[in-house]
């Protein structure tokens, strides 16, 4: 039986150069209704953890949330699968930097401009704003993480850094540690303190 990971990957491998029909036939199979376009898999795990502490199921709603390997990529996924390709409607989340990108995306895929919602400078710093560094550290430590971390803050480039900067370079230092983080911050935060793009995505959807 398909299911919303296999749209997914016919859609990436489309957006790579491949046929389209496999993600036209797996759309109307599982009356997929909206796609939410995410840089990468961090944000992907971040919003999976949020809809699953409000007892949602996107999938079951005919909602995919899409990692495009890079908010670069937005343009090639909005294209294919907005109101000029597969007819979804679109939405999204992205950091500051990358609004650019978005709104180009958007325009040209002939989307709802306000359509996406913007972190201040992306995703795990509006976590650890709203969770505080103090929670945060203490989730790293329970994490088993907390050796890393010092030694991740002796190095001279953490110096003059503030607290909130340092765990969020930190975050990013290995690979799927980002991805990990982003199910354990909002998973401590609770399913009503999430943060407000976070929060205005799922409510969108």
């Amino acid at each position: 039986m398909a299911d919303m990971g296999a749209f997914r990957e016919a859609v990436t491998a489309w957006a790579a150069g491949g046929p389209g029909g496999p993600a036209h036939e797996l759309a109307a199979r599982l009356s997929v209704r909206v796609v939410v376009l995410l840089e990468g898999p961090s944000d992907a795990a971040a919003v999976g953890a949020l809809a699953g502490g409000r007892g949602r199921d996107l999938a079951a709603e005919g909602v995919c949330v899409l990692p495009m390997g890079g908010a670069m990529n937005v343009g090639r996924f909005a294209g294919l699968l907005g109101p000029a390709g597969l007819g979804l409607r679109l939405t999204g989340l992205c950091d500051e930097r990358e609004r650019p990108y978005y709104a180009r995306g958007w325009e040209r895929a002939g989307a709802a401009q306000h359509g996406f919602f913007v972190c201040a400078a992306d995703l795990e710093d509006e976590l650890i704003r709203a969770l505080g560094v103090t929670r945060v550290a203490e989730l790293v430590r329970a994490e088993g993480d907390l050796r890393a971390l010092q030694t991740f803050l002796r190095q001279p480039a953490q110096r003059g850094r503030t607290a909130q900067q340092q765990l969020r370079r930190f975050l990013g230092t290995k690979k799927g540690r980002k991805i990990h983080y982003g199910r354990v911050l909002v998973e401590a935060l609770g399913p009503d303190r999430a943060p407000a793009p976070l929060d205005g995505l799922l409510a969108s959807l």
